[in-house]
């Protein structure tokens, strides 16, 4: 066994002997840094990797979470602001989902998961029961809010009244709100969803009217639509949400001017600037009107008839005295005595007819235009100082019927020398056009310049290359033939031990190691 390990070492020896010092050297390296990578990669990939499964914790949240994890026995590692939990990766989806069903997680707010945990054996206290209650139903409001989405953070307070029984429902004291929100950054609610909030608040907490509820955020109280409240609760919000509106509609009737324009004119030759003023007062009205059915005549639909008629015949009375006489007598008016027959008549006739009836609610437009005015830059022909009188008087026209169709519902009639006062053309030379041209025009120059120089390099460099190829050639042609190296023979044939030509091969080595370099390349070659 010792002389099987003694000839390895011998043979390992001799296989590193072959080598000189620099290959050595490398070898040695190569095999340190093969070492020192399985080292750092088995090292790399046995270590754990964290991920974050749990982050802007609540401290109360954050100790629940930690307990979880400490009886399942999972690693885990707490931020320095104790705000993020992360685990292994392996672990982190169970983690999750186990958390998210144990409802560890609650934001800083308990719920009615409270009520699973009583706090003694034989109950609680009514006294108990309507603290826990109450930070319960803070807590449920508080969760309902913070999934909605945008905010990041809430905080209610619920007042609750106490309920009388001498008290009927009118006479009942009503609870009230009050909630923070803290939204997430570069969100900004708008009058919709500030609604909402109300509603959930509303509808959360019983016998709850939308007026005893307060929602703020850091800066401002949030109002909803029916305390007044446009966009956020806040007059700054609604005044830019009009000058973005008008912004809009000067930049349609820019863009819709230049490129009918453009079209007659050229492109980028014309430029336009619009000026607005916009009315945003939003108006409601109610019209109750009555119609006839038959317009021609005038009449409605018959819906009821009564006529009712009364004759009467007889004698009149025989006695009486003279006309116009006797005491307190009327001269010359009919005595009450006549004779003869007595005939009468009564005929009354009553319709009732039914006419439509229309009731309109009328709700004008967000906005109407009060003003506009257009002047539009037109840049002449090349050669030309200034356009014809012709196609400026075209672009007048069309500007002003463009301004009365938009001054339609100004409630302001305007004369044609009144539109034609909001409306300007004029001639103007665009420098920065030219400017442009020029510059495009040189750039190209440029661009062809610097190709041509590089082609030129390239076949100057090619033919340079190819030349001196050709002088090396030629060198080496002319070069006489060197003398061939004579190598020192060894007479092997008069050698018979083997150990003899040993020590002459290493005499040889030792006093002239070229020539024995050189004679065991011939000899290789030979073979």
């Amino acid at each position: 066994m010792n002389e099987r390990i003694t000839q390895y070492r011998d043979k390992i020896t001799q296989y590193w002997n072959k080598f000189n010092r620099n290959q050595k050297i490398l070898l040695i390296s190569t095999l340190s840094i093969i070492v020192i990578a399985i080292i750092v990669m088995t090292i790399q990939f046995s270590k754990t990797q964290y991920e974050v499964a749990f982050k802007d914790l609540d401290s109360k949240d954050a100790a629940g979470i930690m307990e979880y994890l400490d009886s399942n026995k999972i690693p885990y590692q707490l931020s320095a602001d104790g705000k993020s939990i992360s685990v292994p990766s392996t672990d982190a989806a169970r983690a999750k989902v186990d958390v998210g069903s144990q409802g560890i997680i609650q934001n800083g707010s308990i719920g009615f998961g409270a009520f699973d945990k009583s706090s003694s054996a034989i109950g609680m206290t009514d006294n108990e029961f309507n603290v826990k209650y109450n930070s319960a139903l803070n807590g449920e409001v508080e969760q309902l809010l913070e999934r909605m989405d945008g905010i990041e953070n809430a905080k209610v307070l619920i007042n609750l009244p106490q309920e009388s029984v001498f008290a009927g429902m009118e006479d009942q004291e009503k609870a009230s709100a009050s909630v923070v929100l803290t939204f997430k950054p570069s969100y900004r609610p708008d009058q919709e969803a500030i609604d909402g909030y109300y509603n959930l608040v509303k509808t959360a907490i019983p016998h709850l009217p939308i007026e005893n509820i307060t929602i703020s955020d850091e800066e401002t109280e949030l109002l909803p639509s029916e305390k007044g409240g446009s966009n956020g609760g806040s007059i700054a919000s609604a005044v830019q949400e009009n000058l973005q509106l008008q912004k809009k509609f000067e930049n349609d009737v820019r863009q819709n001017v230049r490129q009918f324009l453009s079209r007659i004119i050229g492109p980028d030759k014309v430029d336009v600037l619009v000026a607005s003023k916009l009315n945003f007062d939003q108006r409601n009205t109610k019209e109750q009107l009555v119609e006839p059915v038959d317009k021609d005549n005038m009449k409605g639909i018959e819906i009821s008839a009564q006529k009712i008629q009364e004759s009467y015949t007889g004698k009149s009375n025989p006695n009486g005295g003279v006309v116009g006489t006797g005491s307190g007598a009327v001269p010359n008016y009919p005595s009450n005595s006549s004779s003869g027959d007595t005939n009468s008549e009564k005929l009354s006739e009553t319709i009732n007819y039914e006419v439509n009836r229309i009731t309109n609610d009328i709700i004008a437009s967000p906005y109407t235009v009060k003003d506009l005015t257009i002047n539009v830059a037109v840049d002449p022909p090349n050669g030309q100082n200034a356009i014809d009188q012709a196609t400026q008087d075209a672009i007048k026209n069309i500007l002003v019927n463009i301004v009365r169709a938009s001054l339609a519902d100004s409630g302001v009639t305007y004369t044609d020398a009144d539109l034609a006062k909001k409306v300007s053309v004029f001639s103007q030379t665009f420098n920065g056009a030219n400017v442009a041209t020029t510059g495009s025009i040189w750039s190209n120059k440029l661009l062809w310049g610097i190709g041509i120089a590089a082609l030129v390099l390239i076949a100057g460099g090619g033919f340079l290359i190819a030349r001196r190829r050709k002088q090396k050639q030629q060198f080496e042609e002319e070069l006489p033939l060197t003398a061939p190296v004579e190598f020192p023979s060894i007479n092997l044939d008069s050698v018979t031990n083997e150990s003899q030509v040993r020590k002459q091969l290493e005499v040889l080595a030792k006093r002239k190691p070229d020539e024995f370099v050189n004679l065991l390349r011939t000899w290789l070659a030979d073979e």
